[in-house]
């Protein structure tokens, strides 16, 4: 995904910045990640307080073949509604953001 497109996704919060990483993505906003790009794909930050949200949304978490077993990451695919609708994805971001600030606690 492009970083223009990036930008327009997270608007509703201001200003994020965008650095390269593992391949992919970091966005981040005031110095917190909150989401990631990888593979064309963003992923929210999520935590245990949000996840299930996220999941009731029909979200999907972000898991990898580690060297023994899955892992499973705190971040989750953009529920399809939020995509097209500026003030669904505001939520889905506000809710990222909630979750980067919990995690710098």
């Amino acid at each position: 995904m492009d970083n223009e497109r990036i930008h327009e996704l997270f608007d509703s919060l201001g200003a994020v910045t965008i650095k390269r990483m593992f391949g992919g993505k970091g966005i981040y906003h005031q110095g917190h990640i909150l989401a990631l790009e990888v593979d064309g794909e963003i992923l929210l930050k999520a935590d245990a307080q949000s996840a299930a949200q996220f999941a009731d949304a029909g979200a999907s978490q972000w898991v990898y073949e580690g060297k023994s077993k899955p892992v499973a990451m705190p971040y989750w695919s953009i529920p399809d509604a939020a995509l097209d609708d500026p003030d669904e994805m505001a939520k889905w971001v506000r809710l990222a953001w909630d979750a980067a600030l919990r995690a710098k606690k």
